[in-house]
């Protein structure tokens, strides 16, 4: 039996259909600006997330730093949510390609108007990194996939804009939240000035992220992706994947959510965790390990003995997520398979 995997939802594999649209793709140069799957997948996301230009890249974390770079300078100061990802999953590229300092504040992955403000370092005392830049994660990993609340979202973006800071969308998973929320991603990309999406996570492509924004700054993006490594040739064959996935992945969605809130409630109902199954919005489960659990490092070696594949995100707190090659049937089978470990 395959073990059921619930590491990430990038670990999904193309189906029978998904090979066949990539293998039909037209191709061409990239580089050149012209693969014909590229362009067309660029101008999809650029108009469903309502902004005039996008561009491909090999991942999110390549699209993250090349936002930082292009809205921000070197030894500026960027607000973000606590335990971000371009703080803690990109293996200090932040540092080493934005040269970029962060300031983590708010709560659980989100945080208001008022504490943005208070995190503001100013422009004209040299003892500061000077704020430039304000991030927000929609949805947030760390923090079990909770959803930034869109009023807040306006709010912070319009205050942010007085003070004269930009403002980045990593929406890896901003799919997700508009499955939750029943909001148009481009309502919910509205408010920045740059948004992120990923094709590989939710949505199950092989590859690939897009970040969308005004053209003059799409463009000053391409010769960034460049000096980052990511000129790719015929990257079609990737983007045919990424809108099979747009056509035929995007509704399902909501199933990866059930399949999140079953899991949280079920392990809700052990003493040895710690979670409140109420705060699954999406489809990331996090909890803590409680008194009597083994270590997390422990747990995730036990589960994979018994066909389950999970992360610990530290020595007392695991990490559980959906997606569309983990069916509700095995998340069943993986939450009694936890259970017995934890109560043995």
């Amino acid at each position: 039996m395959s073990p059921i995997d619930l590491r990430s939802d990038t670990v999904t594999r193309p189906g029978a259909a998904m090979r066949a649209v990539i293998a039909a793709a037209p191709v061409g140069d990239d580089q050149y600006g012209d693969d014909p799957s590229v362009n067309r997948l660029q101008a999809r996301i650029a108009e469903c997330l309502g902004k005039p230009a996008a561009l491909w890249f090999a991942t999110g974390t390549q699209a993250n730093q090349v936002a930082l770079r292009l809205l921000t300078r070197p030894g500026d100061d960027v607000i973000v949510a606590r335990e971000a990802h371009s703080v803690w999953h990109e293996a200090g590229g932040s540092a080493a390609n934005g040269g970029v300092h962060f300031t983590e504040i708010g709560e659980r992955g989100v945080f208001s108007v008022e504490q943005m403000r208070e995190a503001i370092k100013p422009r004209n005392l040299d003892i500061f990194a000077p704020t430039s830049l304000v991030q927000i994660e929609n949805t947030h990993n760390r923090m079990g996939g909770v959803i930034f609340p869109q009023a807040q979202v306006i709010d912070i973006c319009a205050a942010a804009r007085a003070h004269g800071l930009a403002c980045y969308l990593d929406g890896a998973r901003l799919w997700n939240v508009s499955a939750a929320t029943g909001l148009p991603v481009a309502e919910l990309a509205a408010p920045f000035d740059l948004v992120m999406v990923s094709m590989s996570k939710g949505l199950g492509a092989p590859a690939g992220s897009l970040l969308a924004g005004p053209r003059e700054l799409i463009g000053a993006a391409v010769r960034h992706r460049r000096m980052l490594g990511g000129a790719m040739r015929q990257a079609g064959l990737l983007a045919a994947g990424a809108e099979y996935a747009l056509d035929h992945h995007l509704a399902r969605l909501v199933d990866d959510h059930a399949s999140a809130r079953m899991l949280g409630e079920r392990l809700a109902a052990s003493s040895r965790v710690v979670l409140d199954a109420s705060s699954i919005q999406t489809n990331i489960v996090v909890f803590g390990l409680g008194a009597g659990a083994p270590p997390a490092g422990d747990l995730v070696m036990r589960a994979r003995e018994r066909g389950v594949l999970i992360n610990a995100l530290n020595p007392r707190t695991i990490r559980l997520v959906t997606h569309l090659d983990a069916p509700f049937e095995d998340c069943e089978r993986a939450a009694m398979l936890l259970l017995q470990i934890l109560e043995d």
